[in-house]
């Protein structure tokens, strides 16, 4: 079994090192990060500058680039092999909702997707990694689940995003399948002077929970509970398909 990680917290992250520690006797365990934090970064990949990869005390590599550049490096040339798994996380803070299309943590999982390999993002709900322990337990416990069942075996490759409540392990309900909520819209965005006069903008928190109902990845955490959900990249809006040819094939105005 060949397993790479990556994240969007940097490849020092107490996230990282712990999700690394709780699977590295499942396989051969490759660590590809970020050299700085990341976050939302999405998909991003960097074409207008050179990349370089070293490595660090911790025995981790580490790129100066985006999650999904560490990911994308790593399968393209760096490593002489084909991971069967491609692991992220553990990421400080909730990627549930809208979250995932703005995640570094899920970009980097996507990116090994993209490439036909099994997928897993792994986030703790709330920022500051108390009982990281608990949630680097929880995601070992499903990675074993994962090899036993053989699913990385599977024609076509999956994507989960795994959502973890901050609680201690015997507090920590069990995985539930969910669909993604939705939050309301992001705070306002945050202004500033800076020093030589000009404006600053902050992007503001995001938003509450808008669609928390149950079967959604936030009611799955808010009752203790790890949130599983099988996420797919194809964006068309095929309900809509057939109206929108309506459309265009009637006769252009005069």
């Amino acid at each position: 079994m060949k397993i790479l990680i990556s994240n969007d917290d940097g490849f020092q992250a107490p996230g990282l090192v712990a999700l690394y520690e709780a699977i590295k006797d499942l396989g051969d365990v490759e660590v590809v990060a970020p050299e700085h934090n990341n976050s939302a970064k999405s998909n991003a990949l960097t074409l207008h500058q050179p990349l370089y990869v070293h490595q660090g005390a911790n025995g981790f590599r580490y790129v100066n680039g985006t999650p999904a550049d560490c990911v994308h490096i790593a399968l393209t040339g760096l490593l002489d092999y084909r991971p069967d798994l491609v692991l992220s996380g553990i990421n400080n803070g909730a990627n549930m909702g809208d979250d995932t299309i703005y995640s570094g943590t899920v970009g980097a999982a996507m990116e090994g997707y993209l490439f036909g390999i099994p997928a897993v993002a792994f986030s703790q709900v709330e920022k500051g990694w108390s009982h990281l322990d608990a949630a680097a337990g929880k995601a070992r416990e499903l990675v074993r689940q994962l090899i036993a069942q053989r699913l990385h075996e599977r024609p076509a490759p999956f994507l989960l995003n795994v959502n973890i409540p901050n609680r201690p392990a015997d507090s920590l309900g069990a995985f539930e399948v969910c669909r993604l909520g939705r939050r309301h819209a992001a705070e306002k965005v945050i202004s500033q002077p800076s020093p030589r006069g000009d404006t600053m903008y902050w992007i503001g928190a995001a938003g509450a929970a808008k669609d928390g109902a149950p079967g959604t990845d936030f009611h799955a955490t808010a009752q203790g509970r790890v949130a599983v959900t099988p996420l797919q990249v194809d964006l068309t809006e095929h309900d809509t398909l057939a109206p929108w040819a309506q459309t265009f094939s009637k006769a252009p105005l005069s």
